[in-house]
């Protein structure tokens, strides 16, 4: 599963909700938090339910829902969409959690949806200090499948002025990278607030995948196409990592433990980020095979 471009689209949209899927993105989330306003959560609730049940509704890609950020209206959110038949004809793949300050919170969080037989992933949503101060534990966690950061809400939470340099939020986006590349899970980057600025985008994601992100949240449907192109690689990139795991195998062959490609010597880190860009570019060429 590759989650390069994870989508947002607000709950209490049917129209876009069911249009989101053209976009392209590999996450499409039916949010029913920051998306939607407080008066019409219940309305919300009630029309994500209405599209993950429609026989028709069966996207190449993985569908999500953001919930609430405190545990009343999380349970709330999750009895009104799972009802008594979450194994059944319910579209659902991940639950994204906002707001996770501890692994607790992915824990009971899971164990509600245990209740109603639906244990799907969690992706853990770091956007407090707390979040970031205890990512590691909560990329640990049994349920979490990913940590997503938000930058936005974090910048609030210790009243810190966002840059377009972004050094305020730098050390928060590292340490997220890290506690999920320890783990083995994904990693997703900030949203890029500014949806008609596509050079930003393009920047900003550049920048997100050198510090080894695996995908980034778009709040518009603009935004999944710059994102998927930025996270496939170049075919150069792909045929000087073909080139290197080739050389590691004559290499191998012959006990050489470091080689040469085209001029370059070769060790363990670089055969390591040969691998990794032809992983992504297996995921993008799926996904791309998925969608047609």
């Amino acid at each position: 599963m590759t989650r390069r471009s994870v989508l947002f689209t607000p709950g209490d949209r049917p129209e876009m909700l069911r249009k989101a899927p053209t976009a392209g993105a590999d996450v499409l989330v039916f949010d029913l938090e920051d998306a939607v306003s407080p008066a019409r959560t219940h309305e919300a609730r009630t029309i994500v339910r209405d599209v993950l049940t429609d026989p028709e509704f069966d996207p190449d890609c993985e569908v999500c829902v953001r919930v609430n950020a405190t545990p009343d209206q999380a349970r709330a959110d999750l009895e009104s969409v799972l009802g008594d038949d979450a194994n059944g004809e319910l579209r659902l793949d991940t639950i994204m959690q906002p707001k996770v300050e501890s692994a607790a919170d992915v824990d009971h969080l899971a164990g509600v949806l245990s209740k109603h037989d639906a244990a799907v992933p969690i992706l853990a949503l770091i956007e407090t200090a707390g979040g970031v101060l205890n990512a590691p534990d909560i990329a640990a966690a049994a349920a979490t499948d990913a940590l997503v950061f938000g930058a936005e809400d974090l910048s609030a939470d210790i009243g810190a002025t966002r840059t377009d340099e972004g050094l305020e939020v730098l050390y928060a986006r590292e340490r997220v990278v890290i506690a999920a590349a320890a783990n083995g899970i994904d990693a997703i980057d900030t949203v890029y607030t500014d949806f008609g600025d596509e050079r930003g985008l393009v920047e900003e994601t550049e920048f997100a995948i050198q510090l080894g992100y695996d995908g980034k949240m778009a709040i518009h449907p603009a935004q999944v196409g710059p994102i998927n192109d930025a996270f496939t690689p170049e075919p150069t990139d792909v045929e000087w990592a073909e080139a290197v795991l080739e050389g590691k195998r004559e290499a191998d062959a012959d006990g050489r433990g470091v080689f040469e490609v085209d001029g370059q010597m070769i060790d363990a880190p670089l055969i390591a980020q040969a691998e990794r860009i032809l992983e992504r570019a297996e995921a993008a060429a799926d996904s791309a095979a998925g969608g047609e």
